[in-house]
């Protein structure tokens, strides 16, 4: 029996094996094999017709959400590289790329061009190269086809994509287009995130929007885990010198004002951006880069570990 399967019952009647698997864990590839194996078995035992049921436990999975006031804060990094971090602690992790309209993810996890399969009506995740399966409608459509939908086919396509075969995924991170509209909106009201992460520059503009999506969350009661500082600083490559195109401090600061966590410090890094376009997320290697996605995927899990209690 495979790792992860129990046998729950089994009966024959004449020539005909009824056999009910309890299969929690198990992918569907998983599944399926153990399911010929146990074919197989019945009909070497002498059954000339077999049936088997699977059935699973309901695995309490729980959504961290990741927002933004405004684009182009490097939310969808921030939320790729901190499931990888997450994954490479352990924890089973999925991704979900909510931005309906500007999806990003399968390009920050190399898995362009992939296409989910459906089985009851469900959607299977892609699986990515770093260990962590994801949706995006990116994966629904043909790359660069403009998606004109309305706020309820947004809605509806962001409960498909959450509501897929997640297997033994307990935490799904969740990254939300910019914003504070009818994808949000949904996402409050029947998804229910277990706790939500802002990202945002330091610069005034980008944290006047960031508060409004703070607001959001408080008034659909969702706790906020704590802030991220994104493009923090830029090092020259040539010089060494650090410089702070978007200013310096200034998300610390605003969630020190608001009473929120400061989850840490994201460096304006031409590495960064290279390996995101390559589909390489940085969290996944062991550079100083990687090392600060790991202590803002520590101090999420902390927290998500502390509500538990």
């Amino acid at each position: 029996m495979a790792a992860g399967a129990r046998l729950q019952t089994a009966r024959t009647e004449g020539e005909t094996a009824s056999i009910i698997l309890e299969v929690s864990g198990l992918d569907r590839a998983g599944r399926d094999a153990l399911e010929a194996k146990v074919r197989e078995a019945a009909r070497a035992a002498g059954a000339a017709d077999v049936r088997v049921g699977m059935t699973a436990e309901r695995i309490a999975r729980r959504i961290i959400a990741v927002g933004s006031g405004k684009g182009g804060v490097g939310k969808s990094t921030l939320s790729a590289n901190l499931a990888v971090a997450m994954a490479k602690m352990g924890r089973k992790v999925g991704l979900v790329d909510a931005d309906i309209y500007g999806p990003s993810q399968p390009r920050l996890l190399a898995t362009e061009g992939r296409k989910p399969e459906a089985e009851n009506q469900k959607i299977h995740p892609v699986p990515s190269p770093w260990g962590v399966p994801m949706l995006s409608m990116g994966h629904l459509v043909q790359p660069g086809q403009a998606i004109a939908w309305r706020g309820p086919m947004a809605g509806n396509a962001l409960g498909q994509l959450i509501d897929a075969h997640w297997g033994d995924a307990e935490i799904l991170v969740v990254d939300l287009p910019p914003g504070t509209g009818d994808v949000q909106l949904t996402m409050l009201q029947k998804h229910k995130p277990a706790g939500a992460v802002i990202v945002s520059t330091p610069q005034d503009l980008a944290l006047m929007d960031a508060a409004r999506a703070i607001r959001l969350f408080e008034q659909g009661d969702v706790p906020l885990i704590g802030m991220v500082e994104n493009m923090a600083g830029y090092v020259c490559p040539h010089c060494g010198e650090t410089s702070d195109p978007f200013g310096s401090g200034g998300a610390e600061a605003a969630a020190k004002t608001m009473g929120l966590p400061f989850l840490g410090r994201v460096p304006l890094n031409l590495a960064i951006r290279q390996s995101s376009d390559a589909g390489e997320p940085m969290a996944a290697g062991d550079s100083p880069e990687a090392a600060i996605f790991a202590g803002i995927a520590q101090r999420v899990l902390a927290w998500l570990d502390a509500q538990k209690g």
